[in-house]
């Protein structure tokens, strides 16, 4: 009898601390996350120090690709995403200015994000 073993698909947790348009970071770890999803695998996305702003609403850059609509696409293929709490009051970011379906946590929340990661990448 033949046993066939389907692989497991992994987790990540991938840390975005770089600035919406500073960067091609986000950009580059977006494109990722998309990719991975529609692969199957687990993506949790922590926004932290001026990353927080990769999640902010009603982006409109004219040179650059939209973080903030790759972000909407990441989430709607169902990523886990939240942002750093301290970082965002440090920043003057309120909740109300992220796209729906980022939540607000702490480090606790990012620990228990990378808790249940295969691997954690941080940009």
């Amino acid at each position: 009898m033949k046993f066939i073993m389907e692989e497991r698909k992994k987790a990540y947790t991938i840390a975005i601390g770089d600035g919406a348009y500073t960067t091609e970071r986000p950009y580059t770890m977006l494109r990722f996350a998309y990719t991975a999803l529609l692969e199957g695998h687990t993506v949790n996305i922590f926004l932290v120090e001026s990353g927080i702003f990769v999640g902010k609403k009603n982006q409109d850059p004219t040179t650059y690709d939209n973080v903030g609509k790759w972000l909407k696409d990441v989430i709607e293929e169902g990523a886990n995403v939240k942002a750093c709490g301290v970082c965002m009051k440090a920043r003057g970011l309120s909740e109300d200015e992220l796209l729906e379906g980022i939540k607000k946590t702490t480090m606790n929340g990012f620990l228990g994000m990378c808790e249940e990661a295969d691997n954690i990448i941080f940009s």
